[in-house]
């Protein structure tokens, strides 16, 4: 009688066949293609909403005299205006193409090359496996933290709807994609973001209880990592403060907000690693709790990655109520801009809601499902955690020196501790140059390597050389320019010093640049 019940209940609420303890979820294709094109809806919704707040306040609360914009006309105005802006779409949509040509057996290596031979300007861990697959270095090494500074940024978190979207009440299938593409620019908690959204768009299809989803998608993440902890932390500070979203806020921001990776993030309010930000989705999930308007205007709130996150937000929602069921209020212009072709790719909105229908469907059937000629039968699955990795294992940001000099020629300075990283610019906004500058690093008088450095700014090196896993003590860097140019700047801005304690953990000599400086 309870799974009768159950059985009863679920069908009227969300219009799909699901017993607690059945192993399918059956949907009809016109309800499945609906929750689909409410993802891709949602997420294009929510990065436009939030464009105008990215990155404009960091570690802080955007507060609610802060007006944001939203009209008949927005969208279609900004995805002509300011294409940039939609990386989280035709990030995604470069994979869905690959899929499209090859098939859902294409190698990790197309996918790897097409992004990084496209148009698309790109920034932090995208932007260095970008650079390393040019170089020759393939996923996984790409995206491996020793070889990417950024590994632990939200890059692969806003790129993963897709994954999410054709694995339908799959997590497992979900992952075992985002475990392909996720690595080819992140690693650790950065490829994590992208794991655990991927899960919560898939269980989005399955439950329309918010805390159901957000919690059990947490069972594809390992325990033992700092993302799961932190999301865990959010999950249980929602329930002590179930009113507030800005005492859950402040506790993120007290307990989470140190970023030890991103050069950018380190000793700076900036913050673009992955586990805060899935931080603020999972926030404006569970206190706007099913409502569109309630739950955009918390994530983008919570600052920091202000576009990208109400698009994760609004495309797991999105996914959860149906393209049909979101207000009309957050669709207005939608409909004329749908069939804009998003810049730097040859889909428009129209196109993948179609084609993400298709790859979805034949997902499922290689998961174990049915495509019938008016429904599908879907293998639900059990959520199961990936395997456990972890970047900058026992490697903490100690300091950092300010250059803001030009390298004409060499350049060294000396630290004591056990890594470094060499922050500069060789390309300007824009530049399409073919120049690209040679520099050799030597360390401890010997040659570590020679680094390519693109003035083209979509191929440029993002730092321009970095070494982790020194012995610690005391070390020599030396960066001598093989081809200076009068044309062209090899600019250095600062460097960040590692060691194998945080500051504070030891009394003792960290680094030096010509004087020693203790702690």
């Amino acid at each position: 009688m309870k799974r009768i019940i159950l059985l009863l209940c679920f069908i009227a609420s969300v219009s799909v066949a699901f017993a607690q303890n059945s192993k399918t979820i059956t949907f009809s294709k016109t309800e499945l293609q609906n929750r689909i094109k409410g993802g891709w809806a949602g997420q294009t919704i929510g990065v436009t909403f939030g464009g105008p707040m990215e990155f404009k306040y960091n570690g802080t609360i955007i507060n609610e005299y802060q007006p944001v914009p939203w009209y008949d006309g927005y969208l279609k105005k900004t995805m002509l205006e300011n294409p940039g802006l939609y990386d989280d779409l035709y990030m995604d949509l470069t994979f869905v193409e690959v899929f499209e040509r090859e098939g859902l057996d294409a190698p990790v290596a197309s996918h790897a090359k097409a992004y990084a031979n496209a148009g698309y300007a790109l920034w932090h861990a995208n932007q260095v496996g970008r650079n390393n697959i040019l170089n020759g270095m393939m996923p996984p090494a790409s995206g491996y933290w020793e070889n990417n500074p950024h590994a632990d940024c939200i890059d692969y978190q806003i790129e993963c709807d897709f994954a999410g979207l054709m694995s339908p009440a799959m997590p497992n299938a979900a992952s075992k994609i985002s475990d392909k593409i996720g690595h080819i620019m992140n690693y650790g908690d950065g490829y994590y973001g992208g794991v655990y959204l991927g899960a919560c768009y898939t269980l989005a299809f399955v439950s329309k209880d918010i805390r159901y989803i957000v919690q059990e998608a947490l069972k594809t993440i390992p325990k033992e990592s700092n993302y799961y902890k932190c999301i865990a932390d959010v999950i249980k500070w929602h329930k002590m403060y179930p009113n507030d979203w800005k005492k859950t806020w402040y506790e993120i921001q007290n307990k989470w907000s140190q970023d030890i990776g991103c050069p950018d993030g380190v000793f700076a309010p900036f913050n673009i690693d992955a586990t805060i930000n899935s931080a603020y989705v999972v926030v404006g999930l569970l206190y706007g709790n099913g409502d569109f308007t309630k739950t955009m205007e918390i994530t983008t709130r919570c600052g920091q990655d202000a576009d990208c996150n109400p698009s994760s937000a609004g495309g797991i929602l999105g996914t959860m109520l149906g393209y049909d069921a979101i207000p009309a209020y957050w669709k207005m212009g939608l409909k004329e801009a749908e069939s804009i072709d998003f810049k730097y790719t040859s889909t428009s909105l129209n196109k993948v809601y179609e084609v993400g229908f298709q790859q979805a469907l034949q997902n499922i059937e290689r998961n174990g499902g049915k495509v019938l000629k008016e429904s599908v039968i879907i293998p639900l699955q059990t959520p199961v955690a990936v395997k456990y990795e972890k970047s900058f294992e026992n490697t903490y940001p100690v300091d950092r020196k300010y250059v803001y000099q030009s390298l004409k020629d060499e350049y060294t300075f000396d630290f004591e501790g056990t890594g470094f990283v060499v922050k500069g610019e060789t390309a300007k906004w824009a530049s399409t140059s073919t120049f690209q500058f040679e520099m050799e690093v030597w360390v401890d008088g010997k040659l570590f390597e020679t680094a390519k450095l693109p003035t083209s700014f979509t191929t440029r090196r993002h730092e321009l050389t970095w070494k982790y896993l020194l012995t610690k003590g005391k070390h020599t860097v030396k960066l001598k320019l093989l081809n200076p140019s009068t044309e062209h700047d090899c600019r250095m801005t600062d460097i960040l010093i590692y060691n194998d304690q945080p500051n504070g953990a030891a009394n003792e000599t960290v680094f030096r640049f010509g004087q020693p400086v203790r702690k």
